[in-house]
């Protein structure tokens, strides 16, 4: 059943990815009930040797024997190497449950097994071994599409900024300027590496050299000493946005993709997104132009806000459900995480 059906799924979106130069995209979604994984493929579709696979087995409501559970897994696998012609040994499957702090970012693994994929005539760097995310969401592939579309000419800053896919896509479309704020080296080295591949300079910087910079004049400061437009600030996002207010900082559009929760020890606190959305919103507001732009990313499994909700929290802003939008067709009929367009009047 899970050979057919990856077969099945593999034949419907070969053409649209090679049409399309996506080079990773979901590929399985927990269609069989019995079989509770989730798979996206990397690769090329003409070049399925050196393809992989990469996913997670979701934690099953009942127990179930964890060297039963393993057996299964490795069924499963061979099952989908021989269905795909893909070397079993590029495939990889994690288990994932409820994350606790920052568990979904902590390395599981250190085999490094690392690929380079095309997407929409961009390059980025995944690693499909040591961590449970590979640092390319596919379902976030067409809101990257919007944010190159609409940055031209705009002052961009990208919050929890990961592996700066969404800061690479905001280059391609021409921003003036792109300030990407994450706490983790790691995921700031990723994210130049990113820039890089795609022939783009981005330079790391603390957050009181990045306040200092900004306030020799900014852009104009950074022209005329030949400095790279785009800047990776390590920082705590919540210390960032409040020094950001209190220095009178503004910027065009905000990316706004937080995690659900996190409380690594470099922050000076814990974070919520059930807790903390409202002010988290409210603190990007302070930093928009008129007519400025938040695009929001919520990925929560409990209460998501409505268009009323987030009009009656955030005086004169109008609300846009985005959903429509950025549904590609890997994610046809599956649900992905909301995201929102919220303007500033």
């Amino acid at each position: 059943m899970f050979a057919n059906r990856l077969q099945k799924r593999f034949r419907h979106l070969k053409k649209w990815a090679l049409r399309t130069n996506t080079g990773a995209f979901r590929l399985y979604d927990r269609d069989i009930p019995e079989i509770p994984l989730v798979l996206d493929f990397y690769g090329n579709c003409d070049d399925l040797q050196n393809a992989a696979l990469c996913g997670a087995l979701y934690k099953r409501p009942y127990e179930k024997d964890e060297k039963e559970e393993e057996q299964w897994l490795t069924v499963m696998k061979e099952s989908a190497a021989t269905a795909l012609g893909i070397n079993q040994q590029h495939i990889f499957i994690k288990m994932r449950q409820k994350q606790k702090g920052v568990s979904q970012y902590e390395k599981i693994s250190k085999t490094r097994f690392e690929k380079i994929v095309n997407e929409s005539g961009l390059k980025f760097k995944v690693n499909l071994s040591d961590y449970l995310d590979t640092g390319l969401f596919p379902d976030r592939r067409l809101l990257r599409e919007v944010i190159r579309k609409e940055a031209n000419g705009k002052k961009v800053l990208n919050l929890f900024s990961y592996t700066g896919s969404f800061s690479v896509y905001a280059a391609a479309g021409g921003a003036a300027s792109i300030d990407s704020v994450d706490l983790s080296n790691t995921y700031l080295n990723w994210a130049k590496d990113n820039f890089t591949l795609n022939g783009m300079q981005a330079d790391i910087i603390q957050i009181w050299n990045f306040l200092e910079k900004k306030s020799r004049g900014g852009a104009k400061a950074q022209r005329e000493e030949n400095e790279s437009f785009n800047l990776l600030v390590r920082a705590d996002v919540i210390e960032f946005l409040e020094k950001s207010i209190t220095a009178k900082m503004y910027w065009d559009m905000i990316i706004l993709d937080p995690p659900a929760f996190s409380n690594s020890k470099k922050m000076i606190d814990t974070f919520d997104l059930n807790r903390d959305l409202i002010e988290l919103v409210n603190k990007c507001l302070k930093l928009l132009l008129p007519g400025g732009k938040i695009y929001l990313s919520i990925n929560l499994r409990r209460h998501v806000p409505t268009i009323a909700e987030l009009e009656t929290e955030f005086k004169n802003v109008k609300v846009t459900d985005l959903e429509s939008k950025i549904i590609d067709e890997d994610f046809k009929g599956k649900k992905i995480p909301k995201a929102f367009l919220i303007e500033k009047s």
